[in-house]
């Protein structure tokens, strides 16, 4: 089994994916999702946030290895970042896609070094909206960014467009196709359910269940 069937196979079993094409879930943006993911919950299972911290590790040194620093996207980019730092022995810092509104009311926390290349590690790549905000932040500091590793991603063509307009590569460990495949085969979905999840993908800004009936 690859590593995306593998991360989608533990996704589903511990319900950090939620998949709801009937009832579906809404998101900030409005929205309308039959799935929802919380990449959060694979924290406290240790063998799975294991695996994740591996394969993000050897994702970094096969496609970025000349990172000489981590940087989380807060917040829930800030706990994976740290583990797979310590696994590379790098240094580690987060950064948050706004400023704070209080005390230093910073926006980068820790330290990196100028020249350092720096991988942004985020938990899940929807329109890549908040992840490139800190990847401009960043660059106008003056950092070099190497690119940006994640652990899961909608697959949304608005987002690849909008990582090669900031021409920032971006890999992860796993995908909604994956997602949707294992779901599948295990029994997760009914196959009736395949293409409301096939048109959500295409156009997720427009999709609706009940105007597809």
């Amino acid at each position: 089994m690859n590593t995306g069937s593998k991360l989608a196979e533990y996704l589903l079993e511990i319900k950090a994916v939620k998949l709801s094409p009937a009832e579906p879930f809404t998101w900030s943006s409005g929205w309308k999702s039959p799935i929802y993911c919380d990449n959060r919950i694979t924290l406290s299972y240790p063998h799975i946030r294991m695996f994740i911290k591996e394969e993000l590790a050897s994702l970094i040194k096969s496609k970025y290895p000349e990172a000489g620093a981590i940087c989380g996207v807060a917040t829930a980019g800030i706990a994976i970042g740290a583990l797979v730092a310590d696994s590379l022995n790098l240094p580690f810092s987060y950064c948050r896609p706004k400023p704070k509104e209080h005390g230093m009311k910073n926006q980068l926390e820790g330290e990196i070094r100028k020249g350092q290349q720096v991988v942004v590690i985020e938990d899940l790549i929807s329109t890549g909206g908040s992840s490139l905000q800190v990847v401009r932040y960043l660059r106008e500091q003056g950092y070099e960014i190497a690119g940006m590793a994640a652990i899961f991603t909608y697959e949304f063509d608005k987002a690849t467009e909008a990582f090669e307009s900031e021409n920032c590569s971006v890999f992860t460990l796993g995908t909604y196709s994956d997602t949707i495949a294992m779901a599948a085969k295990n029994g997760y979905v009914e196959k009736s359910d395949l293409e409301q999840l096939a048109l959500w993908r295409e156009e997720p800004s427009m999709w609706n269940p009940v105007s597809q009936l």
